[in-house]
């Protein structure tokens, strides 16, 4: 880890890909400030004082923005026990190390959707330059109806069991859903995110099916218009993602079990897919790792991570929009750029694959005019790779520059 501070940079890049699908070759970039003042044709000479960096034989891009992380954990055999054994304070000194591996991996912004709300004190860290990481916009608490995938009680004996409300971001009506929203915009949450269907790793038989009446789901996007925050649903099964995609939510995550309706209602509501193929591979592959998860999960595991490539596929083809996000977390913190193989695995371009990480993730998160941009005016997050990684998308997994507010991070 190196880090220094400078008013003004010069970067000499041999290659840019400035992040909404343009490509040159031999710019320099100017920072003052933690700004890009300046994209000029050709190597510049550095003013007096000025530090000079030597990119001439890398690609450069802005930095990556993971729109699916959560920050507090990560998945291991003993993350069920931990809930009951591992203090907040153990869980935020850990989730440091997990930031540093994801910044360290060029992933400069995340969207953490879901945790304590040790995320809230940990993104307020990083800001206030305490702690090395990400810049993170967070949803704290997920959302849930009773007994659903964030029902925080769920898989509890009956003495440690508790009747989650709307403060812990349990609703079971509209009138609910406007507290649990507002509560955590007082919390300081960013975002909204809810859980609009089972899930794999929840204690809990249905991996697939709704869990939000119409009604709720309607009050849960209308109060956090009213707060200035997006929101993203959790969902596998085609109920839950119709129901979300009627009601206006922002993003759709997983969509896992995703037909030809759905895609359509996606296409027509403008509804962005974050499909986080990532975790898809992961769980499957540990479901087949005897003792990982508990054994009411191993079945979902399978079955939905069987699935889920294939009908990406067939679903973006159609021509649903999407946005870059792994669920780091589940899989393991950084790892992120994993995700850019497995799109284009799938057929998505290399630079579609990269501006999924880039402009259209800034789009969401409402920091279009500030980041994913090689751009005079924008924030200045900055990562480069030796190579062309449009030629080869794994050479993004090796990250060697990362520049987060003009400020070097890796070097």
């Amino acid at each position: 880890m190196f880090t220094f501070a400078q008013s003004t940079t010069y970067l000499h890049c041999g290659r840019i890909l400035d992040g909404v699908g343009g490509q040159q070759t031999n710019r320099t970039i100017v920072v003052e400030d933690g700004k890009i003042v300046r994209v000029a044709d050709g190597f510049l000479g550095a003013a007096a004082g000025a530090k000079t960096v030597d990119l001439k034989q890398a690609t450069v891009m802005p930095g990556f923005i993971d729109l699916h992380v959560h920050v507090e954990s990560e998945l291991n055999p003993k993350a069920y026990m931990e809930r009951f054994t591992m203090d907040p304070s153990f869980v935020a000194l850990r989730a440091t190390s997990y930031m540093r591996k994801t910044i360290e991996a060029g992933f400069t912004t995340v969207r953490d959707l879901g945790g304590s709300g040790v995320n809230i004190s940990l993104r307020d860290a990083i800001n206030a330059g305490y702690v090395v990481g990400p810049r993170i916009f967070t949803a704290e608490k997920a959302i849930a109806t009773t007994g659903g995938h964030a029902d925080p009680s769920n898989g509890r004996n009956k003495e440690l069991s508790f009747d989650a409300g709307p403060e812990a971001g349990v609703i079971n009506s509209a009138d609910e859903a406007w507290k649990a929203v507002r509560t955590r915009y007082k919390n300081g949450a960013d975002c909204i995110k809810i859980t609009a269907t089972g899930g794999v790793l929840s204690v809990a038989k249905d991996g697939q099916g709704a869990q939000f009446r119409d009604d709720e789901l309607e009050a849960i996007v209308a109060a956090a218009k009213e707060y200035g925050m997006h929101t993203a649903a959790h969902a596998h099964g085609i109920g839950g993602m119709q129901r979300a995609i009627r009601a206006g939510i922002t993003t759709i995550e997983h969509g896992t079990l995703m037909d030809e309706e759905t895609a359509d209602l996606m296409i027509a509501y403008g509804t962005y897919w974050v499909p986080t193929l990532s975790a898809g591979s992961y769980v499957a592959e540990k479901a087949k790792t005897p003792g990982f998860f508990p054994p009411i999960i191993v079945p979902k595991a399978i079955s939905i991570g069987s699935q889920q490539k294939e009908i990406f596929t067939k679903m973006y083809k159609k021509g649903v929009k999407i946005a870059f996000g792994t669920d780091s977390g589940v899989s393991p913190h950084g790892d992120n750029a994993k995700e850019f193989g497995y799109l284009v695995d799938c057929g998505v371009t290399p630079m579609d694959a990269i501006t999924s990480a880039t402009s259209t993730a800034a789009m969401i998160l409402d920091q279009g005019e500030a980041l994913g941009q090689l751009k005079a005016g924008f924030t200045a997050d900055i990562v480069a790779v030796m190579g062309n990684p449009l030629e080869d998308i794994h050479l993004l997994e090796k990250v060697g520059f990362v520049m987060k507010d003009g400020k070097v991070v890796k070097r």
